[in-house]
């Protein structure tokens, strides 16, 4: 099925009736908006020094936000109705606190870098709302991050923040404050995003050049899969500690830092892994590195049945060779390749759940969500969830 969302004039609306509802009188606020992303291919590689191939999508996370005299962050979500209060100076990591530590750890982490160093108790009002399905995979964790450092640059900065350390704010979260060890990814092309346009990014570097966003009579269908996941409940940090164990030994044979330092020629090195499990893994990365590439130029090309069956072949590999795809998602890439209009599906984001992403025929694009809706409720008892969005601008003020 497909859900009408919200368009930006009605949420912009309602978040301006809930900030005079919920948080009083005040000075007019101004709106912020932070994409989602997906990727096109190039998954758990952000994390071993590889090339990934994503877009920032025109849905995401929006804020509208205003100072206050009262030295406080006063914050709310309008998607869970939470609302709670942050004092000076900021605290540390507090599971109970919920989604509250993102602006906590993004505010703290810029104010360290010596931003804002003159408005460091200056108080602020802002609300959130997000048209990202929860759980999704979509990145509605860094997309939050990045939101609250654009609302941070504007009233904390006088648009002083780099950009880059605007990036790096939302990864420190991650990694430093919540204790996930998540990739660079997300949270760079939410920063970098351009407006019909996907981007190859470098996580080695990190650097990135832009690519025309361009399908020639194909839409990206987004399947949501309804299975929700998080995570820190998933199997995320064991495959990373995988990868690292990999890249041990690997360093016994050749001197490299990321193991997407290795190229086809170096496949054979892989043999000196022993544990099959391992070089599996391992085997999965070096080889999805080089599909991303292919899939650049497939899309430089407008060659769409390559570029589908390079997202084919990646697909396979997460599912035989990573294991990070599950039935849920097993059952709707499935059905999307067996659809005549689709070039080529695959998982999205993390897995263990959340979405996937289809290349379809512009003009089958309904029978085709229609039929793959039909199969995978019929083999899950799930219905999903189908979203068409196009590749958008980076966070900003609105």
């Amino acid at each position: 099925m497909t859900r009408p969302r919200d368009n930006e004039g009605q949420i912009l609306d309602k978040l301006s009736r809930a900030m005079d509802q919920k948080m009083g009188p005040g000075p007019e606020g101004k709106f912020f908006f932070a994409p989602s992303r997906i990727n096109l291919i190039g998954e758990h590689i952000d994390y071993n020094g590889g090339k990934v191939f994503p877009c920032a999508i025109t849905i995401g996370t929006y804020g509208l936000a205003r100072p206050n005299d009262l030295g406080k962050l006063r914050l709310g979500s309008l998607n869970i109705r939470s609302f709670g209060e942050v004092s000076y100076p900021l605290p540390d990591y507090d599971n109970k606190r919920g989604w509250l530590n993102y602006p906590i750890g993004v505010f703290r982490y810029l104010e360290d870098l010596g931003y804002g160093r003159d408005k460091k108790d200056r108080g602020l009002d802002i609300l959130i709302y997000g048209n990202i399905p929860n759980g999704a995979g979509l990145s509605s964790s860094s997309s939050i991050e990045l939101l609250f450092a654009v609302i941070f640059d504007h009233f904390m900065a006088d648009g002083q923040v780099d950009r880059m350390d605007m990036v790096r704010s939302g990864v420190w979260c991650e990694n430093e404050f919540f204790g996930l060890h998540t990739g660079i990814m997300d949270q760079y092309v939410i920063g970098f995003g351009k407006k019909d346009y996907a981007m190859v990014l470098d996580t080695s570097i990190p650097s990135h050049t832009y690519v025309p966003f361009d399908l020639d009579g194909a839409k990206i269908v987004i399947m949501n899969t309804r299975k929700a996941r998080a995570l820190k409940d998933s199997k995320y940090n064991v495959r990373r500690s995988e990868c690292e164990q990999a890249l041990s030994i690997l360093r016994k044979e050749k001197d490299i830092h990321h193991l997407c330092d290795l190229g086809q020629e170096d496949l054979s090195l892989l043999e000196k892994i022993e544990d099959p499990l391992l070089r599996k893994r391992a085997k999965y990365v070096v080889e999805e590195n080089i599909r991303v590439m292919e899939a650049v130029q497939a899309m430089k090309d407008q060659d769409l049945t390559k570029l589908g069956m390079i997202l084919r072949a990646g697909n396979r590999a997460l599912r035989e060779e990573y294991e990070v795809t599950g039935p849920e998602l097993d059952a709707i890439t499935g059905a999307a390749n067996a659809h005549p209009a689709c070039f080529g599906a695959r998982m999205t984001g993390a897995g263990f759940g959340g979405c996937a992403i289809a290349i379809v025929k512009e003009e089958e694009v309904d029978d085709f969500m229609a039929e793959v809706g039909s199969a995978y409720k019929k083999e899950t008892g799930r219905d999903g969830e189908f979203i068409l969005s196009e590749a958008g601008d980076g966070a900003r003020l609105l």
